[in-house]
């Protein structure tokens, strides 16, 4: 059993709770909102099985942010295996700074910026600047220690006041001919609400991802999907890019035609094989680099 007092509705309450902060973090260590997204639901995952398992919970709050960190951690070492490892010198002791301005600075870098720090200064940064930690809860979540915590959050800081003196990188990606052809053609038969034509678009295997609520498997599972768009009236879908990456933009006509969301698509051939949904996670779209196609 678990921590007394502590059971596992208060667990998933905490969770549901701490879900959008928890994103904060992992996507901001990953450099990207939809990176980030897969981080948390690993954490998430870990962090039941872990109660399960028997694990003693204190301070749930800093134990979920460190089982996150873990989590990015984990996910960093994956991506950077066919890339050269960055390396830090010690530093044993800084003079801890005014956190006003840097909390400021930190709040508003994009994602980009945070992937030019290191990630012992990224994640510093963000559990210090961005979450509100205090030093010492930071090296609880980290391991670090004190001094090495202080040297991060310092670097990072100077880093990424150097990062917002430069100017931004605006160029607008651009569609492929064949991936815009086939993207528009789900556009518009979403929007024309044809969605026995978009059947026809998708395969036997078809995966969906309604991020956060549901994962189907499918055709037959599928069409609950599309029986649910059917019966809304809020939404209306458009091309563009997240993070570079070709992307259905869901637009509210209810409220000003203001972002409600994306979709991805994976293909094989003609055919969708993959859908994920970020329509119920709106702290992703939020921390997301996203640009209009039309």
């Amino acid at each position: 059993m678990s921590s007394a007092g502590f059971g596992r509705a208060e667990l998933e309450a905490m969770l549901v709770g701490l879900r959008p902060k928890l994103h904060r973090y992992a996507a901001r260590m990953a450099g990207s909102a939809i990176e980030g997204e897969d981080i948390v639901q690993e954490a998430v995952v870990k962090a039941l099985a872990a109660y399960d398992g028997g694990a003693q919970v204190e301070r749930p709050e800093q134990w979920l942010f460190r089982i996150a960190h873990n989590a990015a951690q984990d996910h960093l070492r994956r991506r950077q295996r066919e890339r050269s490892r960055m390396s830090e010198a010690d530093m044993t002791a800084i003079a801890d700074l005014s956190a006003s301005a840097e909390t400021r600075l930190a709040t508003a870098s994009s994602l980009r910026s945070f992937m030019r720090l290191t990630p012992a200064q990224r994640s510093a940064v963000i559990l210090v600047d961005v979450l509100g930690l205090s030093l010492h809860e930071t090296c609880e979540v980290t391991g670090a220690t004190l001094a090495a915590s202080k040297a991060a959050l310092h670097r990072g800081r100077t880093e990424l006041k150097a990062l917002a003196a430069l100017p931004d990188d605006m160029t607008m990606p651009k569609l492929d001919l064949e991936e815009e052809r086939r993207l528009r053609r789900y556009v518009d038969l979403f929007n024309a609400r044809d969605f026995d034509g978009v059947r026809m678009l998708i395969a036997e295997d078809i995966q969906v991802d309604v991020v956060n609520r549901a994962r189907l498997s499918g055709k037959k599972e599928a069409s609950t999907y599309f029986g649910n768009y059917d019966r809304m009236n809020d939404w209306t879908l458009a091309l563009g890019f997240v993070e570079d990456r070709p992307a259905i933009l869901i637009r509210n006509p209810q409220a000003d035609n203001a972002l409600g969301g994306f979709v991805l698509i994976d293909w094989r051939g003609e055919e969708v094989v993959r859908i994920r949904d970020f329509r119920h996670v709106p702290y992703c779209a939020a921390d997301a680099d996203i640009r209009f196609a039309d």
